[in-house]
C-alpha cells in the first residue's frame, strides 16, 4: 500500500506511540490532584506545554491543549468576536477556502449579526498583504487566515498579513493544522495573535491539539467546568495524548529541513508526470506549497471514480471534492481559486509522506496516468468534449 493522504492524518510516530503508552502506564494520576502522583502527571503536563511552545517561539503560558483544531479555531474566533463586540466592532476578514471549522464558525457568527468579509483568493491559491489590509476596515475586529491549505497546500504569506494586521490593530488567528510539523512557524517572527494546531497532522496521535494565544489577547471558554488550562478549557487533560504531541512535534520539528529537502524533489517528480496526462492542470502554485502537497484537475472524469479505482491498485489518496463527504458539490477550495465545477469534480489530491520512493512515486504517476485514460473511455462528458460538442477548459 502508498499510502498518500498525509493531509487527512498521519500515521503515529514510535517514538509518540511510546511516549504516549508509557505515560499511560506509569504517570495515569488527574494533573489536578494535589497529592504527589497527581503532581507527577502535572510535571508532564507542563513539561509537554514548555516543549509544544518551545516548537513555535512562544511561552509556556500562551499555549492552551484543546481536542485538537477544530476545537481550537472554534475558540480563538469566538474569542476575537466576543472581544470585537465589546469594543463596538463585529467586522472579521477570513478567505474564501479556509476550512469548514473556521468557515461555519463564521457563519454562526453570522447569524448572531457580525460582518463576514471572505476574501477571494488567486488563482494560484495565495492571498497577499495588500488584500488583507485593503479589507480592513475601522471596525474590523479579527483576520483568521490559515497558513497552509489543506486541500490544495499553498502557503500563504502569514508574517506579512500579521504585520498588516497589528499595523492596524488587529487580531490576527491562523490556522496551522497543516503547516504545523512541517513548515517552520514561530508565532513571534509570523507576527501571529492566536494559532490553531492538531496533533495527528504531525505524527501524533488524534484527538489532541493546542491553541497558542499571545499574552495579553482575551480567550472566552468552550467549556465551562474545572479550573484546567488555567480555567480557560474546563476538563481533566489528556496527558499521554498531549505528552505524545509534545514528542511528535519536536522530532517533526527537528527533522524540517531534511523532510523537505526529501520530500520536495519527490512531489516535483509527481507533479511534472501528471502534468503529462493531456487537459490537466495542477492546482495552486507550483512551489510556494508544502512539501508533500500536489492537487490536479483531470477534465472529463469524476475524483471519486479515480479514487476508488486507485485504492484497488493500493493508492490512498483523496479528492478535492466533497462528495465523498456526502455533498453533491464541488470543492469549496477549487471553486475559490477559480476552477468551474465540472472541472473540480475531477480532482485528485496526494499528501505523501516522507517514507516515499522514488520508485513509489514512479508507481504512482503511471497509476493515474492509466486510470484517467480508462474513465475517460467510458465518460460521455469525455466524448462530448472530444467530438467538440463542448470546448475544452483545461
Amino acid at each position: 500500500m502508498i499510502y498518500a493522504d498525509n493531509a487527512a492524518t498521519t500515521r503515529m510516530s514510535e517514538a509518540a506511540i511510546n511516549t504516549m503508552v508509557a505515560t499511560a502506564n506509569e504517570t495515569w494520576g488527574n494533573p489536578s490532584s494535589l497529592y504527589g502522583f497527581g503532581q507527577k502527571a502535572k510535571e508532564i503536563l507542563e513539561d509537554a506545554r514548555a516543549r509544544v511552545a518551545g516548537a513555535i517561539g512562544a511561552e509556556a503560558r500562551e499555549i492552551i491543549f484543546t481536542s485538537g483544531g477544530s476545537e481550537a479555531d472554534n475558540q480563538a474566533i469566538l474569542s476575537a468576536a466576543a472581544t470585537g463586540k465589546r469594543k463596538g466592532k463585529m467586522h472579521i476578514i477570513s478567505s474564501a477556502f479556509e476550512h469548514h471549522a473556521v468557515l461555519h464558525t463564521l457563519k454562526k457568527l453570522e447569524k448572531e449579526g457580525y460582518e463576514v468579509t471572505l476574501l477571494d483568493v488567486h488563482e494560484n491559491g495565495i492571498l497577499t498583504a495588500k488584500d488583507v489590509a485593503d479589507a480592513i476596515r475601522d471596525d474590523t475586529c479579527l483576520v483568521t487566515i490559515m497558513y497552509a491549505n489543506n486541500e490544495i497546500g499553498t502557503i500563504q504569506p502569514i508574517s506579512e498579513i500579521g504585520a498588516v494586521c497589528h499595523e492596524k490593530g488587529v487580531i490576527f488567528h491562523t490556522d496551522a493544522v497543516q503547516a504545523m510539523g512541517h513548515l517552520k512557524v514561530d508565532v513571534v517572527r509570523d507576527n501571529v495573535d492566536m494559532l490553531s494546531a492538531s496533533a495527528h497532522k504531525f505524527h501524533g496521535p488524534k484527538g489532541v491539539g493546542f491553541l497558542y494565544v499571545r499574552k495579553g489577547i482575551g480567550i472566552t471558554n468552550l467549556i465551562e467546568g474545572g479550573a484546567q488550562e488555567r480555567g480557560k478549557r474546563a476538563g481533566t487533560e489528556n496527558v499521554p495524548g498531549i505528552a505524545a504531541m509534545a514528542k511528535a512535534l519536536e522530532d517533526a520539528v527537528a527533522n524540517i529541513d531534511g523532510y523537505a529537502s526529501k520530500l520536495t524533489p519527490v512531489r516535483d517528480r509527481i507533479i511534472e508526470g501528471l502534468k503529462k496526462i493531456p487537459h490537466s492542470a495542477l492546482n495552486g502554485d507550483a512551489k510556494r506549497r508544502l512539501p508533500g502537497n500536489i492537487n490536479f484537475c483531470f477534465e472529463g472524469i469524476e475524483g471519486e471514480s479515480l479514487l476508488l479505482m486507485l485504492d484497488d491498485k493500493g493508492i490512498q489518496a483523496s479528492s478535492g471534492s466533497a462528495c465523498t463527504s456526502g455533498s453533491l458539490d464541488p470543492s469549496h477550495v477549487l471553486l475559490a481559486i477559480g476552477r468551474i465545477h465540472d472541472v473540480a469534480h475531477g480532482s485528485l489530491r496526494l499528501s505523501i509522506g516522507e517514507d516515499i520512493t522514488d520508485e513509489e512515486a514512479d508507481y504512482i504517476i503511471r497509476s493515474v496516468t492509466e486510470t484517467v485514460e480508462y474513465l475517460r473511455g467510458f465518460s460521455p462528458v469525455w466524448r462530448d468534449l472530444m467530438a467538440g460538442k463542448t470546448p475544452f477548459i483545461l
